[in-house]
């Protein structure tokens, strides 16, 4: 049988969980109260203004409660405004605020430079190659109808 440190998923998910500590890391020492999980959210609202929290979910790969839970963090925090949404009130419309935006220009700085220390020495080619191979993982592990 195989070790577990030694398995390929293991590794993998040590380097995803070592990965956002360090991001998490550099958001703190770059004086930023925001945690990655509220950066993603932040960021894909930012992208997509008029995306509903399931898509929200989808696009962050989070579940609908973690995402309610991280919204409603970024609006305690002044990040976002959540008003009733005008066309269908079972939903919400999020508005990002002056201080999200001031945020999103700042770490729109930063993090290229953090993801950029993460992929140190390695180059461009093995992360591509390893780009393909977890699509390639990705693929293989969505249920095909028969």
């Amino acid at each position: 049988m195989e070790k577990l440190t030694t398995s390929f998923f293991y590794n993998l998910e040590k380097t995803v969980k070592i990965y956002r500590q360090f991001f998490q890391n550099q958001f703190k020492i770059n004086g930023f109260d925001i945690t990655l999980d509220q950066w993603l959210i932040l960021n894909t609202v930012a992208e997509y203004p008029d995306c509903t929290q399931n898509d929200i979910a989808e696009k962050v790969f989070k579940d609908k409660a973690s995402v309610t839970r991280i919204i409603e963090l970024l609006v305690q925090n002044g990040f976002l405004l959540r008003d009733i949404h005008p066309t269908n009130r079972r939903m919400f419309q999020l508005t990002i605020t002056e201080k999200g935006l001031e945020t999103i220009e700042k770490l729109t700085e930063l993090v290229p430079q953090i993801r950029q220390k993460a992929l140190e020495g390695i180059e461009p080619a093995s992360v591509s190659a390893a780009q393909e191979m977890l699509a390639m993982i990705v693929q293989n592990c969505i249920p095909t109808s028969s």
